[in-house]
């Protein structure tokens, strides 16, 4: 599940770029609807990908302590898990509200309210943001699954080699 959501961080990265592509490359008046729509597909995208993201790791986290409570695990294990999301949500945060900033005031552009440079600034920050986001996650996420199959292998020799049931 987790190479999945990365792969959706990506789609929509190359969604933003594809937005950008679409506003700067054809005529902005003409193609107007193409680059709202790619953009508003390409933020969702984003906003899914990351808050999945987010969800799998507070998941992971809550089986990893449960068991750790359960069978009187290194309590050790746990505090892995919040160092996991303490090293990728503060990107996360910023790659969702950077994209989530620059969708709204693309809509100050078209009414003529915002200068363009203001929505290019912030669709390039956006995009660098995005991009230091998925490479934190996937590293959270290789990080997450070591930490379940050295959970699940303690489990095991807890339970005198029986394979683990919850995790």
């Amino acid at each position: 599940m987790a190479r999945a959501l990365l792969l959706l961080g990506w789609l929509a990265t190359a969604g933003l770029v594809a937005t950008a592509a679409v506003g700067y490359l054809v005529d902005g008046s003409r193609y107007f609807d193409l680059h709202l729509l790619t953009g508003l597909g390409a933020a969702l995208l984003l906003l899914f990908s990351h808050c999945w993201i987010m969800f799998f790791l507070i998941g992971t986290g809550k089986a990893i302590r449960e068991a750790v409570a359960e069978h009187a695990l290194d309590p050790e294990l746990v505090e892995r898990t919040k160092e996991l999301k303490n090293a990728c949500y503060p990107a996360l945060m910023l790659a969702m509200g950077l994209a989530m900033t620059a969708f709204i005031v693309g809509g100050g552009v078209a009414t003529q309210v915002i200068p363009a440079w203001v929505h290019q600034a912030l669709f390039f920050l956006a995009l660098l943001a995005q991009v230091r986001a998925l490479l934190k996650e996937h590293g959270a996420l290789g990080r997450n699954a070591e930490l379940m199959a050295e959970v699940d292998r303690r489990l095991a020799a807890a339970d005198g080699g029986a394979p683990a049931a919850g995790l």
